[in-house]
């Protein structure tokens, strides 16, 4: 009874000293993770199409003189500004996801022909590397787990990739030299584990979204804004109204490419894992 009555004091204890809006902002931050490009591509056609409801709603009811050609000039001089901003804003996401994935592409093909190269020299070491080899394609297997997995943390990196890892190392270095040769083949080997390892810790480094929330929040808001004004000033036929809802398809679909391409491994437009899945196959079956 003690211990227990000292164990509810200490969780009242943890339960009091947290912040009463951090169990808030932790799920409204759970929530906005877990909002795939679909998700965003569709609540980004939803506004564009309310915005051209309501401006068309609007339209009904505006005054004849305030849609005059003096207001239909000042208002298409207004929002080619908001245009003009708001492609650039496109032009900065379009380049930081398609950089964020050349650069995670070109990492990703770099550690594949290191490996392949790794898995050669341990073949020409001859059989005596085998635990290496088996400890290498252990590695090889969860790397390709961790780079390919849907869960960010994990993708991250995680204790099982540092421990099988270090078991490698540790394996590769207690290799037994008989000669020269072999004394080359395990110095290039080591040095190639060093560069694997450090292609490996970058990738993690920078596995953080390359998108900013704030910037894309303010690019929708631009969007739905000139949706409205043109709505607004758009002749009531439905040759109009059709042009405004194809564009709000393509505007929600290019939106939708630029945040998969800012998840170059798990989305729409992956990276293939072929490189490393032939790689693989050359250590043969178990």
């Amino acid at each position: 009874m003690p211990g227990e009555m000292a164990v509810s004091q200490e969780a009242l204890k943890d339960t009091s000293m947290k912040p009463a809006g951090t169990e808030n902002r932790l799920s409204r931050q759970t929530i906005i993770r877990r909002l795939t490009p679909s998700c965003v591509s569709v609540l980004t056609l939803a506004y564009l199409l309310t915005a051209i409801w309501i401006g068309t709603w609007f339209r009904r009811f505006t005054p004849v003189h305030d849609l005059s050609p003096d207001s239909r000039d000042i208002v298409k001089q207004a929002m080619g500004l908001v245009i003009t901003m708001s492609a650039l804003v496109l032009g900065l996401l379009v380049d930081s996801t398609r950089s964020f994935y050349g650069s995670n592409r070109t990492r990703m093909m770099e550690t594949v022909a290191k490996f392949s190269l790794l898995h050669r020299m341990l073949t020409i070491y001859g059989p005596q590397a085998a635990e290496v080899q088996g400890k290498l394609q252990a590695l090889m297997e969860e790397v390709m787990r961790c780079m390919w997995s849907d869960d960010a943390s994990t993708r991250a990196g995680s204790n099982l990739t540092t421990q099988i890892g270090d078991e490698f190392y540790v394996a590769l270095l207690r290799l037994e030299v008989h000669d020269d040769a072999e004394r080359v083949l395990t110095a290039q080997a080591v040095s190639l584990a060093h560069e694997i390892a450090q292609v490996r810790y970058l990738t993690q480094a920078e596995s953080l979204p390359s998108i900013s929330k704030p910037m894309l929040i303010m690019l929708v808001h631009w969007l739905v804004m000139i949706f409205f004004s043109t709505s607004l000033i758009a002749p009531p036929s439905g040759t109009a109204n059709f042009a405004l809802i194809a564009s709000a398809l393509c505007v929600a679909g290019a939106i939708f490419l630029i945040l998969e391409l800012d998840r170059p491994f798990n989305g729409f437009l992956r990276i293939s894992s072929e490189p490393m899945l032939n790689v693989l196959r050359q250590f043969g079956p178990d």
